[in-house]
Parts: C-alpha cells; structure tokens; sequence
C-alpha cells in the first residue's frame, strides 16, 4: 500500500449537493477498491491561474488515501469518464509528505509557518 493525495479541481456550476455527492462518490470508489481514506479537504470555490474551459474558477477537493499502487490507473479511468472535473493531480506521498501533513492536521509547528512581526 502506498500513500497518495489526489487534488480535483471540479466545474464551479456544481450545486452544494452534487459536490458533495462527487467527493463522497470518489471516497467510496477508493474504499471499494482496497484504499483506505486519510484524510479529504474540500477547499471550495477558488480562482484559476488561466482558464479551462472557459471557467475561471474552480471547486478544489484534496483526498489522501493509501490504496494499492494498480488503484490509481482504474481512478485516473473513472476520472477522465467525469465531465464535472476540470483537473486532477495524483501526487505519490513519501513517508516524510505524511508525517508532515499529520503534524499540520494536529496543530503541531512543521517549522514553515510564517514569522509574526
């Protein structure tokens, strides 16, 4: 089992509803599939650098699961089958990626928060 995180930028005409639905629908897909979810961040309604299909914002979700290194040809499938993402990033996590996003999900300093003045 390897470690993954997974950001999806989604269509901004999705209803609260169906963006919900979306993320719940991926979580299962990786359950179902012999992943376990880590963690999952919808980080809502966010400007794009450039556009994409005409669209210059985006609903972004970020997902980290463990799952078996076969998993991510059948999601990167179930993905492109998607008309309502815009964009996704599959990104491998090394051991170090996840001891730091568990340090930041429980408040502990990860020593790259800014200086107050």
């Amino acid at each position: 089992m390897n470690n993954y995180e997974l950001m999806v930028i989604f269509t901004p005409v999705l209803s609260e509803e169906d963006y919900k639905a979306a993320q719940k629908k991926y979580i299962a897909f990786v359950k179902d599939n012999g992943g376990t979810v880590t963690h999952d961040k919808p980080w809502g309604l966010k400007s794009l650098a450039y556009p994409i299909q005409k669209k210059t914002t985006g609903l972004y979700w970020v997902l980290e699961y463990s799952a078996p290194t076969d998993f991510n040809e059948k999601l990167n499938i179930q993905i492109l089958r998607d008309e309502n993402i815009l964009r996704f990033m599959p990104t491998k996590l090394d051991k170090y990626a996840v001891e730091y996003n568990n340090r930041k999900r429980s408040g502990v300093p990860t020593g790259t928060e800014k200086l107050e003045a």
